[in-house]
């Protein structure tokens, strides 16, 4: 069997024929019958505890990103009541600084590779610079799915490339983005999330935020239950990570609401749903104190 046939064959086990505006349908009835229940103190403790902080600017230097640290460091004294952020998210190039400079147990260290965001680059040259990330002390990698090659219906070499990515992560987390709103429709979306995970993918994440590309409730639907269903033919649980466009606390706990509601319990829990976002933290941590506060 050709590596070809094999995720052809890995797709045939999903219906991935799907009617968009039947999702449209589900979402808005479930947005609009459970937001309200999760809109409490309770979830926004633990979105806040769920973001990954993110500094991807074409400004960040290194006295910017060591800002970006002690501020995590310091938040623990200032609030020792209340869940750190979950990662530290930035460009590879600063992995160290992050690594030696951040004191709080728990954060994980997270750096965009792979010639993000637009994935083009030859696959040796993303193999070194995730390589370069992790000995630096990248704990966790985000890369874009080359969203060229699924267009063309090039799976093969789609998912050979992940899985050599993620033969150079070893153990530590590989998220693999799929540029939702660049698949145009539910059933690629279905797909590429399908062929991500099989291809060695830890988390799947909606988008980058960059050149307008943002998550959608819609394009959060549909991976969310593309990972519950590979969850129930393999026995593998895979993260969620929701990144793009997400500005308000309402737009956080949306997201929340799809993922505890496809998901379940299980994956209410920082290792397993993410938040990729720095403009929510002080929002969210605002909200739970009951006042305004600029700590990010």
């Amino acid at each position: 069997m050709s590596e070809l046939n094999k995720y052809e064959q890995a797709l045939n086990k999903y219906c991935t024929a799907i009617d968009d505006k039947k999702i449209t349908e589900v979402v808005t009835k479930l947005i609009n019958e459970k937001v309200i229940e999760n809109n409490t103190k309770e979830v926004k403790r633990f979105l806040l505890g769920s973001i990954e902080l993110t500094s991807l600017k074409s400004t960040d230097n290194e006295d910017s990103i060591l800002r970006l640290t002690e501020k995590v460091n310091s938040f623990e004294e200032a609030y020792p009541t209340l869940p750190h952020v979950a990662t530290i998210c930035v460009y590879p190039c600063y992995a160290e600084i992050v690594s030696k400079s951040l004191e709080v147990e728990g954060v994980e260290v997270a750096c965009v590779s792979g010639n993000f965001p637009s994935s083009q680059a030859l696959t040796e040259v993303k193999t070194i610079e995730t390589a370069l990330a992790i000995k630096d002390g990248a704990t966790e990698i985000d890369i874009v799915m080359n969203v060229g090659k699924y267009i063309n219906g090039n799976y093969e070499d789609l998912c050979d490339e992940i899985s050599e990515l993620k033969a150079i992560c070893g153990e530590k987390k590989l998220k693999v983005i799929l540029e939702t709103s660049l698949l145009k429709n539910a059933s690629n979306i279905k797909k590429a999330a399908i062929l991500a995970m099989y291809a060695g993918a830890d988390y799947i994440k909606t988008s980058t935020g960059k050149e307008n590309s943002v998550a959608t409730p819609e394009s959060a639907y549909v991976m969310c239950q593309a990972i519950k269903e590979y969850f129930e033919e393999t026995g593998i649980q895979i993260g969620f990570k929701a990144a793009g466009g997400l500005n308000t606390v309402r737009d956080a706990v949306v997201y929340y609401t799809i993922a505890k509601e496809v998901l379940g319990e299980k994956w209410m829990t920082n290792e397993w749903f993410r938040l990729g976002t720095s403009r929510l933290a002080n929002l969210l941590l605002s909200e739970v104190e009951g006042k305004e506060i600029c700590h990010f």
